[in-house]
């Protein structure tokens, strides 16, 4: 038998109520955190003139862009990433702010790449910014923030290690050797897929350029001294108790040409030292997308849904974290309201909209039936409880789905009683 004729095109994803569930576990965590630590919302367009992307992105990025010509002949492309709309936005606005400014995003992005594990063309991104400070300490914070990011997901310590790096040391590198200014773009690419590329292809690609890939893995072997920032963001990390999370890793680099100083990507220890958060510093870029009209130093990183919702997925602690608080927010309703007595419908109805108006999440058959499928029904729907409305009315008996226990109640102070019912873990709650 075919299949159905129109489906998601490749890298597009359809959300059913479990896909959305879960998405809103991942958004409602990085809110949480972000707040926390003192970050407001922001968001800006989907789609934005494609010049602001050929102007500053770089590297692969530029053949990645979903671009086309609108009805009214603009170049404009669905967004690849965030950071060039923020520079965009600050710069524009930067002026209604004192800074820091401290801002984070929630968004959707789309790259034309090839689809795979944890990665598609569409995805959603966390992103999470600093501009107007130029100091380590900046850095610091994001950092401490993407690390408290993955605690809050469940993630103990020896799941994951945060790499930092420091781009400006590889530039200083470069130009000790006599690598050209126009070269040394061409130079970070290289360093930043060592381990993806073969060895060989990495050396040969070096020695064009003049360098050996020996004084290449001499420098990332020994880089205690290549990064001062480094040393401020350890000092502040092991004074928040999170220094056992960090890494010195020069390999690191990141593959857009806008980061200048401190980069740092979030690996997954476990398996395949997979990223899944990076970021870094970008002190430039204001600068570039405002033609030279505002210059503000920045730093931020972006965690991506496709990649952090696969390693919540295979780690045991963090799937039971997550499966918690879908337990508790995924469910349609929160009360099914069964129905033992259908000529009580319209006082069923009465009880339903005062729950509701209580802020609690209730449900009811549209149409009499037995009582069994209405318990069914409730079971379906996710419900923590099923509030049986029947002969003994205005006495009401709440079953506890997961342990079939019950209490009666009197509908006349519902609403209150059940509030604080609702409160408590379901087993307590009946005993």
């Amino acid at each position: 038998m075919a299949g159905p004729r129109f489906q998601a095109l490749p890298g597009f994803r359809d959300f059913l109520p479990k896909d959305c569930a879960t998405r809103n576990y991942l958004f409602e965590t990085w809110r949480a955190v972000a707040r926390r630590y003192g970050f407001v919302e922001y968001e800006t367009p989907l789609l934005e003139d494609t010049a602001l992307y050929m102007k500053k992105a770089g590297g692969e990025l530029n053949s990645q862009l979903f671009r086309f010509e609108d009805q009214g002949g603009r170049d404009v492309t669905l967004r690849p990433e965030v950071t060039a709309s923020l520079a965009r936005l600050v710069a524009q606005h930067q002026r209604d702010f004192p800074k820091p400014l401290k801002w984070f995003e929630i968004g959707q992005c789309f790259r034309y790449e090839k689809p795979q594990k944890g990665r598609g063309r569409e995805f959603f991104q966390f992103n999470v910014d600093i501009l107007g400070e130029s100091g380590p300490q900046a850095d610091a914070e994001l950092i401490a923030l993407a690390i408290d990011t993955m605690l809050a997901f469940g993630f103990k310590e020896g799941d994951f290690v945060v790499r930092v790096s420091d781009r400006q040391a590889w530039i200083d590198f470069a130009e000790r050797r006599g690598v050209p200014e126009g070269s040394v773009p061409e130079f970070l690419q290289i360093i930043d897929k060592l381990e993806r590329e073969k060895p060989e292809l990495s050396s040969q690609k070096l020695a064009a350029l003049g360098i050996s890939a020996d004084e290449v893995n001499a420098f990332i072997a020994n880089p205690d001294s290549a990064s001062v920032a480094f040393d401020v963001i350890r000092a502040e990390l092991d004074a928040r108790g999170l220094g056992n999370y960090l890494t010195l890793d020069l390999s690191i680099v990141r593959g857009l040409a806008y980061y200048t100083g401190v980069v740092f990507e979030v690996f997954d220890a476990k398996k395949s030292m997979r990223a899944v958060a990076g970021g870094g510093r970008y002190d430039t870029l204001v600068g570039v997308i405002s033609d030279g009209n505002v210059e503000m130093p920045a730093t931020g990183f972006a965690m991506g849904d496709y990649v952090i919702r696969n390693l919540i997925e295979e780690s045991p602690h963090a799937e039971l974290h997550m499966a918690a608080w879908l337990q508790q927010h995924a469910a349609a309703c929160d009360v099914f309201l069964v129905l033992a007595d259908d000529t009580l419908r319209s006082e069923a109805l009465s009880i339903l909209g005062q729950l509701r108006r209580a802020g609690i999440s209730c449900d009811l058959p549209f149409v009499a039936g037995k009582v069994n499928k209405q318990f069914q029904q409730a079971e379906r729907s996710g419900a923590r409880f099923a509030l049986v409305i029947g002969s003994e009315f205005p006495e009401l008996k709440l079953k506890a789905l997961s342990s079939r226990s019950e209490e009666s109640c009197q509908a006349i102070n519902l609403t209150d009683w059940l509030v604080e019912r609702l409160k408590q873990p379901d087993g307590p709650l009946l005993a």
